[in-house]
């Protein structure tokens, strides 16, 4: 059962990280021309709702997997949590305000951080 629950973790976390990439690498560049910023506002709306998903899966599977291991003390899943928490208020703020570009860059770069602290936890 637990390998179901990483597997659950990490496929969130797929979603989560490689679209964010996806959308910087692929999405954003093609669609920047002027005529094309609404089709780029509905599909990060559409990745947006998606990530809710995600993100309430890596909560309850990361949840259960601390509590499951014991890991609530260890030093790279509380500097995890506290990344998570700057992500998620930098998530909140670029939902108000979308243009600002720099946040993109901040949550990108705080979500690659989350991941390597992840793979830290994990063994």
């Amino acid at each position: 059962m637990w390998e179901l629950i990483r597997w659950l973790h990490l496929v969130a976390m797929a979603f989560f990280v490689g679209g964010q990439l996806f959308l910087a690498v692929a999405v954003v560049p093609v669609l920047r021309g002027e005529g094309e910023r609404q089709r780029l506002r509905l599909i990060a709306r559409r990745f947006g709702y998606g990530t809710l998903g995600a993100i309430a899966v890596l909560i309850a599977s990361g949840t259960a997997m601390a509590a499951h291991f014991h890991r609530w003390d260890n030093g790279d899943l509380q500097a995890k949590l506290g990344l998570v928490a700057v992500v998620t208020v930098l998530v909140l703020w670029h939902i108000r305000r979308p243009a600002n570009h720099v946040l993109d860059g901040l949550i990108f770069v705080g979500s690659l951080a989350i991941v390597w602290l992840g793979v830290a936890v994990a063994h």
